[in-house]
């Protein structure tokens, strides 16, 4: 079975959600089946696993509807792309395309790093689902990262191909030293966008009412934004890192008090489990996401009460709480590792392959 893997939305110098999901995923199947990856730029090699490449165009480019012509000259027997947006006129192979979540059709500003013509496409593609249909059923299978998004997806009938969740994972970064101890001081974490949906405004509103807790914002954030946090409540204790490395995030996790979030909406949460696998307990929004990834182990809030955040962060104060969550957390971690889900997927793929699902198409070459 030949596999390619298209790893061209790895973000350069810095992951994102999908970037880090491509890599997690492409070095675990490299480890148990040959592939090859496809990238659009030398320097994303430098954010995957030594594994064999092939340069082809960029997923924005114009010949993206084309980009399998481009492809099939690998003679691939199946390709992996981690969105659904892949070109396939013209392929000769299995197509299984990755569909993460629905965010964008409740809250359509599109990501501010695509160039205009590109976000006007975005909200034009998401003024409608049948767009999205169109590009699911170009696919052999559709793969997404959780059961709650799988859900949203049979509701919505956005395909009549097969759905598997093969879940999103964290990486093993630092030492951990378990179990841990409820660390001295209240700082808190936030990892995460600055995206309307992602209300962080909560956050901020939350720790100007505990005056002895520190809000520490790891993620990039443009000079304007963090004016109006810090504007929105001037006596909240806001720490902003612009970025942080995985082992300095890592370090700031192992001494965190929580990992706090108050997203409206997300298709899985990365930064739950990363905070969980360290026995940081999470505090997070109450939405069905949360709920599958968090499990018993995290305290949920009303994302639009900041009293609600406050309540639920005064509770890991009593007797035994905190230690009792940090233990917990560790467990429910456990569940999300990229080797498991690198196993799911190749399971999909020999499925996807094998004589009697659907037939080739005609002409294929051998």
């Amino acid at each position: 079975m030949r596999v390619v893997v298209d790893c061209r939305y790895v973000r350069i110098g810095h992951h994102d959600g999908i970037s880090r999901f491509t890599a997690g995923i492409v070095t675990e199947l490299g480890k148990r089946h040959p592939l090859t990856m496809l990238i659009s730029d030398h320097r994303q090699l430098e954010m995957l696993p030594a594994l064999p490449w092939q340069l082809v165009s960029s997923p924005t480019s114009i010949r993206e509807p084309l980009v399998a012509l481009q492809v099939r000259k690998l003679r691939p027997d199946i390709v992996f792309t981690p969105m659904q947006t892949m070109g396939s006129w013209g392929r000769d192979y299995k197509l299984l395309l990755t569909l993460h979540d629905l965010i964008y059709y409740e809250n359509r500003t599109p990501p501010l790093d695509l160039s205009w013509p590109v976000r006007l496409l975005w909200r034009l593609y998401h003024l409608a689902w049948w767009p999205q249909r169109m590009l699911l059923n170009r696919a052999d299978a559709v793969v997404t990262v959780s059961e709650t998004t799988a859900g949203l997806i049979r509701e919505h009938h956005l395909t009549d191909r097969p759905v598997t969740v093969v879940p999103n994972a964290a990486g093993d970064h630092g030492a951990r030293s378990l179990p841990r101890q409820r660390p001295e001081g209240r700082r808190l974490v936030y990892m995460g966008s600055y995206m309307p949906y992602k209300n962080v405004d909560t956050l901020v509103r939350a720790v100007a009412a505990l005056p002895r807790h520190e809000l520490h914002l790891m993620s990039r954030i443009s000079r304007d934004e963090r004016a109006r946090l810090t504007q929105l409540a001037p006596q909240a204790r806001l720490v902003f890192h612009n970025g942080a490395t995985d082992a300095e995030y890592a370090r700031l996790l192992s001494g965190a008090t929580a990992l706090v979030h108050a997203s409206r909406a997300e298709g899985f949460g990365i930064p739950l489990v990363e905070a969980m696998r360290l026995g940081t307990p999470v505090v997070v929004s109450d939405i069905p996401i949360f709920r599958e990834i968090g499990g018993d182990a995290a305290l949920f809030f009303d994302p639009g009460n900041p009293e609600s955040l406050v309540a639920a962060l005064w509770s890991l104060e009593r007797e035994g709480e905190w230690e009792w969550r940090s233990a917990a957390s560790v467990a429910v971690a456990a569940r999300y590792n990229w080797a498991s889900s690198a196993e799911q997927l190749l399971a999909l793929m020999r499925r996807t392959v094998a004589p009697g699902t659907r037939r080739r198409r005609a002409g294929r070459r051998r």
